[in-house]
Parts: C-alpha cells; structure tokens; sequence
C-alpha cells in the first residue's frame, strides 16, 4: 500500500489560511479615518485633559481631581477611535471621567472585555457607564451583560445581539439618527425587544451613523441633515442627562 504524504495538504492548507488571514487584516485595516477635526479633539485644552493611559484615550475634566463617574466608550467597528474624541471630549468637559478604548484591527468584538481591565486601573471611579457606537456598541453590551457594577449601558445607533439584557436591572439609553442609512428607524423598533422595558430611546432628527463620529460619510449612510457640531452636541447633551438620572 502507497504511503500517503501529508506534507503536501498540509502545506497548502497552511498557505490558503496565511492568505486568508492576510486578506481579513488588509479588510479590517481599511478604515475610516479620523479627521482633522477629530485629531484636534485630540489634544488638551482648558476644560479637559486627554492622555494616553495603558493603551486608551483618557479624557479628564480639567476642574475635577477624579470624577466620581466614568464612561467606558467601545468605538464603532472599522472606524479609527480618535473619531469619537469631539463628542467624548464634550462629555468629558461636564465632569465626567472618559476612557476610550481603541480595538484589535479596529473590530471591539475582538476585546469585549476591555472594559474590565479600565474599571479594575481605576477603582476610584464609584459609578461606571459603559457604550459604543455601531459593532462597538454590540461589544458595549457583550461586557456589561450579568455585571452588576454597571450602571448603565449607552448604545449609538447600535443594538444588543441578543435578548440577554431584558432580564438585567440596568438603565439603558439608545440613541439614533432619523436619518440613518446602516441603522435605520426599523432596527431601532426591532431593538425594543432586546432591551429592558424602560430602556430610553432619543432619535436626532436629521441625524445620521456618521455623524456620531467625526470621519466623514460612511458608505451605505444617508446625507445628514444637520452639520456634525449639532449631532454631537445633542449626543453629548442626551447621554449625560442620562447619567444625571440614573445617578440621582
């Protein structure tokens, strides 16, 4: 009986995962890249420090020793995390302690837990909020699903992937744009049955998927109807009622 050679199947199968793999991180590479406007959110000002702490973005009132409340933010996948500073730098400013964590190859299912090892770096932040945008948004809910120190979760145009949230006692904000093209208002209804009963949900008329960052229109999203500045604002605006809220 002829003796089989392995080498070569396994040889070829070998080189066909080594293309694979190679094709998936030239796709997860192709991303949407920040702005000049979001770079210089980058930088600090007189309301808000931003540092580079153990691998995230920390925005940090400049008025506040260390703020009671931190906001765990998971960025939207294939999007460069720096996108997202205009809009956390703007809740940063109300008094809250933001860390932005930035994803393997720019995909945040890839480090769920990220949040674990921020809340475990600062233990002096008593109340933690944890959100995203978009698949950072999925990721969002991935981590705070069973937590019980987690006080509420935030979701960007963005839905849990499963029902496993209903039966938790958490707050939850969903906030969308009216004009959405990759979320739209359809997604948001089917959403309402993933969530907690007394899940709030802000839609931003005019707004679009976009626009919760700063990295220009995505393909696949509608033409915003209002200029970026007024979505973030009303982003930052709505999200840190709802911490006011749950806090009071």
């Amino acid at each position: 009986m002829k003796k089989i050679n392995w080498r070569i199947p396994a040889a070829m199968g070998a080189l066909a995962l080594s293309v694979l793999t190679f094709a998936f991180v030239l796709w997860a590479g192709d991303i949407e890249a920040a702005n000049e406007t979001a770079l210089s959110a980058m930088n600090s000002d007189s309301r808000v420090y931003v540092s580079g702490e153990n691998g995230w973005v920390v925005f940090h009132p400049a008025d506040a020793l260390r703020p009671e409340t931190g906001f765990i933010f998971y960025p939207g996948g294939k999007v460069d995390y720096r996108a997202y500073a205009p809009v956390l730098k703007s809740i940063a400013a109300q008094g809250y302690f933001v860390v932005l964590v930035p994803e393997p190859l720019n995909l945040a299912l890839f480090n769920v837990n990220a949040g674990a090892a921020v809340q475990s770096k600062y233990p002096e932040v008593a109340n933690w909020f944890v959100g995203g945008h978009s698949l950072g948004g999925v990721a969002a809910s991935m981590y705070v699903r069973g937590r019980e120190n987690i006080r509420g979760l935030v979701l960007w145009a963005a839905t849990p992937a499963d029902d496993s949230l209903r039966g938790q006692d958490i707050a939850v904000l969903s906030v969308y744009g009216t004009l959405d093209g990759l979320f739209p208002e359809a997604r948001v209804d089917e959403s309402r049955r993933l969530l907690p009963d007394d899940a709030i949900f802000f839609g931003i008329e005019g707004g679009n998927h976009s626009q919760f960052g700063s990295y220009g229109l995505q393909e696949g999203d509608l033409e915003a109807a209002i200029p970026p500045e007024g979505q973030w604002d009303q982003t930052a605006s709505v999200t840190v009622e709802f911490f006011e809220g749950v806090l009071k």
